[in-house]
């Protein structure tokens, strides 16, 4: 088995269920008595609160060269704001990112999708680094909320979904903001990975793309070289 770096604690929940979810992935091929070695290093969420991208690309910088040091054959980034360093860190590494876009983008070529409904926190939803990915690689149309939807999700995903709330009222939200735009699009993109634990027992209107499970998806093929 190969081994993978994981940069978590943006959010440390949607760490654990990184963490848990390689594990069981892993484990249900190889036997349920063993699991894979892996190398985690946990990261202080306020980088990414105070959006100061030097500072962001730096810091992912330094774990990404710790964990190549370390022996990591690969990383994954166990959230997807922090997408943002890969461009910055990549050429200065010697070990791929297993980026969070590949694994959107492969989902949605395979079912044939072709406009997808990006969700998530400002950040994601407004910068370049998964939307321009997403189009410029798989040719696809990303479709985001209007200003004052971002704005609301922003909320959401920064001052509840990270912290570990999961409200009824974040839950009436985004279903109906998925309602706004049913007509436009094939899909939607949960680009934040706690949406997926908010949103786990609802049944969408349109397939849900959740990154947290085919992000992981991708890190159990690395493991297992496949």
């Amino acid at each position: 088995m190969k081994l993978l770096g994981l940069i978590g604690g943006t959010s440390y929940h949607s760490t654990l269920e990184y963490y848990k979810l390689i594990n069981e992935g892993v484990s249900k091929q190889i036997g349920l008595d063993a699991n894979p070695e892996l190398l985690i290093y946990s990261i202080n969420i306020d980088v990414m609160r105070r959006q100061d991208i030097d500072e962001i690309n730096t810091t992912y910088l330094k774990v990404a060269q710790k964990l190549q040091k370390a022996g990591a054959e690969a990383i994954i980034i166990c959230a997807n704001t922090p997408h943002m360093a890969v461009e910055f860190v990549q050429p200065k590494i010697d070990i791929p990112f297993l980026h969070i876009a590949d694994a959107i983008g492969q989902e949605a070529k395979k079912y044939n999708y072709k406009s997808l409904l990006l969700l998530g926190n400002k950040p994601t939803t407004t910068k370049s680094f998964l939307k321009d990915y997403l189009k410029e690689n798989y040719g696809l149309k990303i479709v985001i909320p209007s200003e004052s939807n971002i704005d609301k999700s922003h909320y959401y995903v920064s001052k509840e979904l990270t912290q570990g709330q999961f409200t009824s009222e974040a839950k009436h939200f985004y279903k109906e903001l998925i309602k706004i735009h049913k007509e436009a699009i094939d899909a939607v993109i949960l680009g934040c990975t706690e949406l997926p634990i908010l949103l786990k027992d609802e049944k969408s209107i349109v397939p849900f793309l959740k990154t947290t499970d085919l992000h992981i998806k991708s890190a159990i093929n690395f493991i297992l070289n496949k």
